[in-house]
């Protein structure tokens, strides 16, 4: 059993260089608990864009092998080499999936597909614990079928292919798009994964070559996202450059500043009037959908991976209901208003 050994924690890559998954010690005892009950239901874990949630399915994967899992990971979208990844014991069956499932077809839908099929055959092959590991599959299979996809790893809990000891299906989304579609069905149990806690995010600034500038500079621009961290570095820490394309990418037009105005300028003071201001519906969809803002849980641990934000930091962007990706995230919807 792997628990905390050393040898059973990932490495993943970061600025160029490999790091430990660290801090993140209430995360591994919940997949440690996960692992020894298996899943009900599949749970769909979302946060904000680059919080960890890759890191944590691959440091599952590790943990989940060690406890003695065929486990099958699927990225779609990510690096070739790691759109589909099996433990050993498993490789025959994606090979043999491979040829009848795919038929020589490879899109990001299909992927997922193939890793289904290959924990079903897991199954009918005898394995008695199982793990499906999906990440970013939401959009890979489009968000009008998200519903139906986690329905079906659903059945695949109630009703498998062949009798087993313990199933688990965790799945990861910065799609919060999704999360009201898949949240109307009892079909999934939802959490939420924020950024990282300071002493753990000060771990990885400290990894980062100088010159650099202070950390708590870093912490106000960054709110502990490792992904926005990295961006930082590679932008020479320019946060204008880094505000200027996070605009573009979230298409943050002067139409879009305009059409929602003075609820936009309150929300960017007071990210809970989304929640408490009925005319702002509209707007909440919309800063969701752009992967603005995050739509949360309250704070009841059963309702998180990790640990959650605080209940309220304005300085970051945080409210009890609603937070900001990011505060970069926020100042550039800030600028995209100041100038209209």
């Amino acid at each position: 059993m792997c628990m905390w050994a050393v040898d059973c924690v990932v490495k993943v890559k970061f600025a160029g260089r490999e790091v430990e998954f660290v801090d993140r010690e209430v995360a591994l005892g919940q997949l440690k608990e996960v692992a020894e009950r298996g899943t009900l239901w599949p749970v769909v874990i979302y946060g904000p864009e680059g919080c960890g949630k890759t890191a944590l399915l691959k440091q599952a994967m590790a943990l989940f092998k060690e406890l003695g899992y065929s486990v099958v990971y699927v990225n779609p979208l990510g690096e070739v080499a790691g759109r589909l990844v099996a433990t050993e014991d498993l490789r025959d069956v994606v090979k043999r999936a491979w040829r009848e499932v795919l038929g020589g077809m490879v899109n990001p839908a299909a992927l997922v597909d193939l890793a289904l099929a290959v924990a079903s055959r897991a199954l009918k092959r005898g394995k008695r614990r199982v793990a499906i590991l999906a990440d970013d599959v939401f959009q890979a299979v489009g968000v009008d079928k998200a519903e139906l996809l986690v329905k079906t790893m659903l059945n695949l809990i109630e009703y498998p292919s062949a009798d087993y000891d313990k199933i688990v299906v965790l799945v990861a989304s910065s799609e919060g798009v999704t999360r009201e579609r898949v949240g109307r069905h009892r079909w999934a149990e939802l959490r939420v994964m924020w950024n990282m806690p300071r002493s753990g995010f000060e771990q990885l600034y400290h990894l980062l070559p100088s010159p650099k500038p202070p950390f708590d500079g870093v912490w106000r621009w960054t709110g502990g996202n490792p992904d926005v961290l990295e961006g930082l570095f590679e932008a020479g820490w320019d946060v204008e450059r880094v505000v200027e394309d996070l605009a573009v990418d979230k298409g943050l037009s002067a139409a879009f500043a305009e059409r929602w105005g003075a609820h936009l300028a309150k929300a960017l003071e007071e990210p809970d009037y989304l929640w408490e201001e009925p005319e702002a519906e509209g707007l909440a969809k919309e800063l969701v959908e752009k992967n603005l803002v995050v739509l949360l849980k309250g704070r009841r641990p059963d309702a998180w991976v990790d640990e959650p934000p605080p209940e309220r930091d304005p300085e970051l962007g945080i409210g009890r209901y609603y937070a900001w990706q990011t505060p970069l995230h926020r100042e550039a919807v800030r600028r995209a208003l100041e100038l209209t």
